[in-house]
């Protein structure tokens, strides 16, 4: 991108500057052709080849004793330059002519000489006349060569040499603010191909800025990859400001829910505490004991919402819970996880099938971590399903480690499949009885990241979910 600006930039200039020397040589070549206008239709007769002809027709111009005359080779060179001639001797008095028209005098003074060679003046205004000399004898001849004004013209600029000088420099600055303006206008149709995207860009920026994100750009141009790049952050930004909304709206309704289940057990915990406190009843040991019970529970179960959160937070910003990471046995770890779970007699009825093809698997991880998380991805899969679900837990080991936990239960409907590990979400599955922290899965994957794994979920409505973690 930085090479395309800088190539249209030095293309600019560059292409700026040759159409102004090329209007300014056009100018100068038109002025030029247009001075020498005549003397291009014809060469032989421009005013310093009439100056040289003159000069060297002295040799056509004989004399025999008092006579004097142009010999017939000079007058045909004469009937070929169109011009006619006239000699004068030292009065200026005519003595000889050839083809001079009648309004050209036959006496000339020096001053009608002097004017009429200056300023085509008093001598025949239609003609431009020359001047040259002949001596024959110790006598001195003058001739006069005259061509038609049509053909020859001779112009006489008089002036100041300080009044040139303000002459030129005004021309000079006439064509300078001539050629800027010419430069200012062609530089502008050039800069616009660059400073009008900018400008739109620019102005894309500042919307996005202050939150307008429905900014579009079709990509052309030089800037083809801004545009792409301005219209992906668009829909970037769109994107996660509808994710933020609805985060957010997940998060209040988590505090709710995790405020009101915390309410729930607290209450329970202060009312029996009360009971216990009441010195006016005599409660029998399995009174006592029922009550501590319930107490135990409850408070177990805040302790766990407390863990829950302290866990997530430290994963979320990528705190070492943590320096245990070990080479271990994953079989071992899935096996004990599920025999731990069926172990509870809350569950040990459920049906979980546990498939390995090596009895050793070993990597290093978190044993600790690692078994929470498959904790909580089994307990998911049997709280949120009817109480015969069927459980397969799977361990393949090729370049890597797969482990499958697959359930044939009530399935996640698409739309909220996608939220299944985003912290505080909670599955329209969750029964009343089974209410908990909307951590569990969240939980699980980051514990999954944070040994440089991967977790992935698949489910079908009334076939099943599956969920594969890769080590």
């Amino acid at each position: 991108m930085k090479w395309k600006l800088t190539f249209r930039f030095v293309a600019t200039i560059i292409s700026v500057v040759i159409i102004v020397v090329l209007i300014n040589s056009v100018a100068i070549i038109m002025t030029i052709m247009n001075s020498n206008r005549n003397d291009q239709e014809n060469k032989s007769l421009s005013g310093h080849n009439m100056e040289n002809f003159v000069r060297d027709f002295s040799g056509y111009i004989l004399a025999e004793g008092e006579e004097i005359y142009v010999n017939t080779q000079g007058k045909e060179t004469l009937d070929n330059k169109e011009t006619w001639i006239q000699i004068l001797d030292e009065n200026g008095d005519e003595v000889y002519q050839y083809k001079r028209p009648d309004n050209i005098p036959v006496k000339y003074t020096p001053f009608h000489i002097v004017h009429g060679y200056k300023y085509n003046a008093g001598i025949g205004s239609a003609s431009t006349i020359f001047m040259g000399k002949k001596e024959v004898e110790d006598r001195l001849y003058s001739y006069i060569i005259g061509i038609s004004m049509q053909k020859v013209r001779r112009e006489v600029i008089t002036y100041n040499t300080n009044e040139l000088g303000i002459y030129l420099k005004n021309t000079i600055l006439i064509v300078l603010i001539i050629d800027s303006v010419i430069a200012l206008f062609f530089g502008y149709l050039f800069s616009r191909g660059i400073t009008k995207p900018l400008g739109n860009i620019i102005t894309g920026v500042g919307r996005l800025g202050k939150g307008e994100y429905d900014v579009y750009y079709t990509p052309k141009g030089v800037y083809r990859d801004i545009y792409n790049n301005l219209n992906n952050l668009s829909n970037i930004l769109k994107s996660n400001r509808r994710e933020r909304k609805k985060l957010n709206k997940m998060r209040d309704e988590w505090i709710a829910n995790i405020s009101h289940d915390i309410k729930t057990p607290l209450a329970s915990i202060k009312g029996y505490a009360e009971i216990l406190s009441d010195d006016d009843y005599d409660f029998s040991k399995e009174e006592i004991k029922s009550y501590a019970a319930i107490i135990d529970d409850k408070s177990n179960y805040i302790r766990k919402l407390v863990d829950d959160l302290n866990l997530t937070t430290k994963l979320k910003n990528n705190i070492s819970t943590t320096n245990n990471k070990n080479e271990i046995n994953i079989v071992k770890l899935v096996r004990e996880t599920i025999i731990d779970i069926l172990n509870d007699p809350k569950y040990n009825e459920c049906d979980i099938d546990f498939i390995t093809e090596e009895d050793i698997i070993l990597d290093k991880v978190d044993e600790t971590l690692m078994r929470r998380a498959i904790s909580n991805l089994l307990y998911n899969a049997l709280i949120h399903n009817n109480s015969d679900v069927k459980i397969k837990v799977k361990i393949i080991k090729d370049d890597r480690i797969h482990i499958f936990i697959k359930d044939d239960g009530k399935g996640i409907m698409p739309d909220e499949l996608k939220y299944i590990f985003d912290r505080y979400y909670r599955g329209t599955n969750t029964g009343e009885e089974h209410k908990g922290s909307g951590l569990g899965m969240a939980i699980a994957k980051d514990i999954v990241k944070a040994q440089g794994g991967d977790i992935k979920i698949s489910s079908i409505i009334n076939e099943g979910t599956e969920i594969e973690i890769i080590l």
